[in-house]
Parts: C-alpha cells; structure tokens; sequence
C-alpha cells in the first residue's frame, strides 16, 4: 500500500507527514480537536505562550485516555464478577 504524504497545522506550525492512508482520517480529527482545545484554553485562561497551551492539551488528552481505560478495567471487573456469579448458579444446577 503507498504511504500517503499530508500536512497538518497545529498551534501554527504545519508538520508534514508521511502516514498510511487508512490513518488519515484519524489525524485530521486529532488535530481539529487540538486547536479547538488550543483556542478553548486560549480564551478561557488567557494563555499566551503556545507551550504552556500545548502542555495543557495533551494533559487533557492523556487524561481522557487514562480515564477511559480506568472506567473500561472497572467494567470489565463487573463482567467478570457477573460472569462468576452466572457460572455458579450454573454448577449448583447443574449438580443438583
């Protein structure tokens, strides 16, 4: 499959990259939502220095992430606990 060559404008800089088409779609999305991030925290917090802007985004990137796996190892604990408690009911039926 031939790499796809693009651009993407972050913080006003463009980083070209070369990527596989399957990912492009992905990235573009990523870096919509970094600059919207970007201009949030802009006006929220009066920020002017690009730096303290970007570190702010991927903090709340990272955070979403780290909290998305917390939530998913909380469920996946609830299902094996379910799945426990079903193969019990199942073995006392089974040997009565």
């Amino acid at each position: 499959m031939d790499k796809l060559r693009i651009k993407i404008s972050i913080a006003d800089r463009v980083y070209p990259l070369t990527i596989e088409p399957k990912q492009e779609e992905g990235l573009r999305k990523a870096a919509k939502k970094i600059e919207a991030m970007i201009k949030q925290f802009e006006q929220s917090y009066a920020v002017r220095d690009k730096q303290d802007v970007l570190a702010m985004c991927a903090l709340q990137f990272a955070a979403q992430t780290e909290q998305k796996d917390i939530e998913a190892a909380g469920d996946m604990q609830e299902a094996e606990e379910k799945l426990r408690s079903l193969n019990e009911l199942l073995q006392q039926h089974l040997a009565s």
